[in-house]
C-alpha cells in the first residue's frame, strides 16, 4: 500500500533498520537513531543498485516520488540514475581545478552540441569503465599507468574491442584538456602498446551492452532480407555455432521433434560430433524453413546453385548493410553469446564454452567432455533465446 504523509511523519524508529515501501522500488528508510531517508532500488546491468533521493522531511513525500519518476525515466532509457546525478553536479562545479570527470562532460558537450545519442553513449562508456577510478582526480594529476590500470579492468573481464574503443575516448578526451591548456601532453596515447593486441582468428563482435540497438536495427532491416538470410542470421545468435556450420546444414542432421541438431564430426572445425540443443526459437526458426526447402538437401541453398548451400558470406553482407561492417560477424555471435551468457545469465564458462565446441587441453576437461552436460546445455540455450526476446521486447539489457 502507498506511503502517506501521516504515515512517514508518524513512522518510530526501532531497534534495527526499518525500510517502508511507498511501492515501485521506492522505500522510505527510518534509521533506529531516528533520522529518515528517501531511498529507491533499482538494478542496472544486472546488478543490484540504491538511488539515495533525500532524507525526509526535508524533502516530502510527493517530491520523492517526482524524483524517483525521474530515476526511472533515465532507467528506461539504459542511463544510471546514480551516475548520471553526478555528472549534474559536476557540471555545476567551478571550472578551476577540474577533475577528470569534468573534463569529460565539457568534451561531450562541445563536440556534441545537441542531442547526440553517439555522445551520450560515448561518455556513457567512459562513465561506467573509467570515471570509477579517475574521474574524481584533476585531469592535471592522471599519468599513463593509471589509464592502463583502469583500462585493464575492462580488458580482464574479457571484452578487447571496448577496452580499445574507451581508450580511445579517453585520448580524444585528454586531447581536448591538452587544447584548453590543463595539461602539456595525452596520457592516454601511449597505453595502447601496453593493452592486448589482435589474436589470430579473431572476429569482430559486438559488446553485450550493444546488443539491444542491435536487435533493434535486425528487426528493421529484416524485411528488405530474402528469408532464409533472415533465418539463418538468427539461428547464428540462438544457436551461436560456426557460420559455415550453419550454411552447409542439411535437413539430416536436425530433429526438430526432440529439439537436438547433431553436427557430424565431418563438418566441425574440432573433428568431432556436437550436440546443439534447440531452444523453442530455433526450433520455429527452422520450421519457417520447412516448406520453402524441406525437399532439398540443404536447408540454405544456394541462390542460383541449387545442389549447393548458401554463400558463406551471405551473413556477412547482410550486417554489413545494417551498418555493423566491420563491427559484427556471424562468427561473433559466438563471442557475444560466451560474454552475455556467464556476465548477464551466470553460467559457469564451461558450459558454454563446450557448447561452443572449444577443444579442452587437459584430461580433466576431456572428461568433462566427455559427460556432456546436456542437461544445463539444453537449459541453457533456451535461456539464451529468453533472454534475446526479453531484450528485443523491452529494448534494454
Amino acid at each position: 500500500m502507498p506511503l502517506t504523509d501521516i504515515k512517514c511523519r508518524q513512522a518510530k524508529p526501532g531497534e534495527k533498520l526499518i525500510k517502508l515501501s511507498d511501492g515501485a522500488g521506492l522505500q522510505l528508510h527510518v534509521f533506529p537513531k531516528g533520522s529518515k531517508l528517501w531511498r529507491g532500488a533499482y538494478r542496472f546491468d544486472g546488478k543490484p543498485k540504491t538511488y539515495t533521493i533525500g532524507a525526509y522531511p526535508g524533502v516530502g513525500l510527493q517530491d520523492a516520488r517526482e524524483e524517483w519518476r525521474k530515476a526511472k525515466v533515465q532507467l528506461e532509457a539504459g542511463k544510471d540514475p546514480t551516475v548520471e546525478r553526478r555528472i549534474g553536479k559536476l557540471l555545476a562545479v567551478s571550472a578551476n581545478g577540474r577533475t577528470f570527470e569534468q573534463v569529460a562532460i565539457e568534451w561531450r558537450a562541445t563536440k556534441y552540441p545537441t542531442a547526440s545519442k553517439t555522445g551520450d553513449d560515448a561518455l556513457h562508456r567512459v562513465a561506467m569503465n573509467i570515471f570509477p577510478d579517475l574521474g574524481g582526480l584533476p585531469v592535471a594529476a592522471i599519468n599513463s599507468p593509471m589509464v592502463l590500470a583502469s583500462l585493464r579492468r575492462i580488458e580482464a573481464r574479457g571484452s578487447l574491442d571496448m577496452t580499445k574503443r574507451v581508450q580511445r575516448l579517453v585520448v580524444r578526451i585528454f586531447n581536448y584538456a591538452v587544447a584548453s591548456g590543463l595539461r602539456t601532453d595525452n596520457p592516454a596515447a601511449p597505453v595502447k602498446e601496453a593493452l592486448r593486441g589482435h589474436v589470430a582468428g579473431h572476429f569482430a563482435a559486438i559488446e553485450v551492452e550493444e546488443l539491444p540497438q542491435f536487435l533493434a536495427d535486425l528487426a528493421a532491416a529484416e524485411p528488405e532480407m530474402e528469408i532464409k538470410t533472415r533465418v539463418a542470421t538468427r539461428l547464428a545468435m540462438h544457436t551461436f555455432v560456426r557460420t559455415e556450420e550453419i550454411i552447409g546444414a542439411p535437413w539430416s542432421e536436425v530433429d526438430l521433434d526432440c529439439a537436438v541438431w547433431t553436427i557430424p564430426a565431418e563438418r566441425m572445425k574440432m573433428k568431432r560430433d556436437h550436440i546443439v540443443p534447440l531452444s523453442r526459437q530455433a526450433v520455429a526458426l527452422f520450421r519457417t524453413m520447412e516448406p520453402i526447402t524441406g525437399g532439398r538437401p540443404f536447408i540454405f541453398p544456394h541462390r542460383s546453385k541449387g545442389r549447393q548451400h548458401m554463400d558463406n558470406n551471405t551473413i556477412l553482407r547482410a550486417l554489413g548493410r545494417m551498418g555493423y561492417k566491420g563491427r559484427m560477424t556471424g562468427h561473433g555471435f559466438r563471442s557475444l553469446a560466451m560474454s552475455a551468457i556467464t556476465q548477464q545469465l551466470g553460467y559457469d564458462e564451461k558450459i558454454v564454452d563446450l557448447q561452443l565446441a572449444h577443444v579442452k587441453k587437459d584430461k580433466v576437461d576431456q572428461a568433462y567432455d566427455r559427460a556432456k552436460w546436456l542437461k544445463e546445455r539444453t537449459r541453457m540455450m533456451q535461456d539464451w533465446s529468453d533472454y534475446i526476446d526479453a531484450i528485443a521486447t523491452s529494448g534494454q539489457l
